[in-house]
């Protein structure tokens, strides 16, 4: 989608109107029923496994999508709108079972997770998450993720299970997303590798497996390249060794580049989800209209608008090129061919530089793979291959 393209379709879908009612979740219906039977906040945490933070956030954005200030408000607004059943009253003296959730994927799993926080070097708070028992497997945190949400969502989960598949999975939320400070004053390149230092040293690891997504990668050789005796081997999928501003653009190209920035300065945090999913599409072309849900949801509660367009300006300005050669540890590459985020060229780039890097490619178009694709299969075979060697 060149500039102009992304301009005319801005216009058109920031045109449409919003529907209130239409743009709940499954996951805000479920929380407004159990407002309207007179639950607190950490009476639904508990029955939702989320924190009291989580509920409160989420009544924030019933409250605004169906125009309301209060819970009271928000009730008999629902109730006017035939979103609530008055003969429907969830229990709170048994916990709900998580498999019975109308949630945006089902629970198939109880994969116990451990929530921690660390400080990093200019006082940012950075959330931690540890869940499943093996060797230590680090995940870098990236640009929109909430440590809690990921679990729920269609879009991660997968990933994360197999992930925690053998292994512990340590994993946390970038510093303007989800449990981690949100208000920061810097946004950094340098600042995201010692957000990683500070969260391995805070979870007391001494040696362990690194996998990196998307903006994670450059991180990941950065780090790898200062730490080489902790880091036993890495894991790089979708990712580049420099940012678009580095790549060989056009002048439109460029300019697509500003616009895209400005637009989720503009988009990112409205009601209207059309940007949003603009967005999505870009990173998961195959997506269904339950990924596109979960994938705005997502977005809302991952970051700002305005930190969304620092982290994505950030990551542009990139490049890791020096460096990539100077990684010495077993090291996997993964890169879908038709990858709509990361241009599968840069996949080749990053394997190229990096000595002796396996290379696997992927027969998809989605950034973020879908668990119902092939490619998924050959991800999942590649990966425990690659441990398992290393093993």
């Amino acid at each position: 989608m060149n500039s102009v393209e992304s301009f005319t379709m801005w216009n058109t879908i920031m045109e449409e109107p919003a529907s209130a009612s239409d743009q709940l979740t499954e996951r805000e219906k479920a929380i407004l029923v159990r407002l309207s039977t007179g639950l607190s906040d950490q009476q639904i945490a508990d029955e939702l496994f989320l924190s009291s933070n989580t509920i409160r956030w989420y009544n924030r954005q019933i409250y605004s999508k169906l125009g309301v200030s209060n819970r009271t408000q928000a009730i008999a607004r629902a109730r006017s709108l035939g979103l609530l059943d008055s003969d429907v009253v969830p229990t709170t003296s048994t916990p709900v079972d998580p498999s019975s959730l109308p949630t945006s994927n089902q629970q198939r799993s109880n994969i116990e997770q451990r929530v921690y926080f660390a400080t990093s070097f200019d006082g940012t708070r950075l959330a931690y998450a540890v869940s499943g028992t093996g060797p230590p497997l680090v995940k870098i945190g990236t640009f929109m993720s909430h440590l809690e949400y990921d679990w729920e969502s269609p879009i991660w989960r997968h990933l994360l299970e197999e992930l925690n598949h053998a292994h512990t999975l340590i994993r946390y939320d970038e510093r303007g997303n989800g449990l981690s400070d949100w208000d920061v004053e810097n946004l950094s390149f340098e600042a995201w590798v010692q957000d990683l230092e500070t969260v391995v040293d805070a979870a007391g690891l001494q040696q362990f497996t690194l996998f990196a997504n998307s903006q994670g990668g450059p991180v990941a050789i950065s780090y790898a390249v200062r730490h080489p005796e902790r880091v036993k081997r890495l894991i790089l999928f979708g990712s580049y060794a420099r940012g678009w501003l580095h790549r060989d653009l056009t002048a439109e190209q460029r300019e697509e580049e500003q616009l895209i920035v400005n637009l989720m300065r503009i988009g990112w945090g409205r009601q209207n989800p059309a940007f949003r999913q603009v967005f999505a599409i870009q990173l998961r072309p195959d997506a269904t209209t339950e990924e596109l849900r979960a994938f705005d949801e997502q977005m809302r509660i991952s970051t700002s608008a305005e930190n969304a367009a620092r982290l994505e300006s950030e990551m542009h300005r990139t490049d890791v090129r020096d460096l990539a050669p100077l990684v010495k540890i077993p090291t996997l590459v993964i890169h879908a061919r038709g990858d709509a985020g990361v241009p599968f060229e840069e996949g080749r780039l990053l394997a190229s530089l990096i000595p002796n890097a396996q290379f696997v490619a992927l027969e998809s178009k989605n950034h973020l793979l879908t668990e119902h694709e092939p490619a998924w299969q050959k991800f999942v075979s590649a990966l425990r291959n690659f441990l398992g060697s290393a093993d």
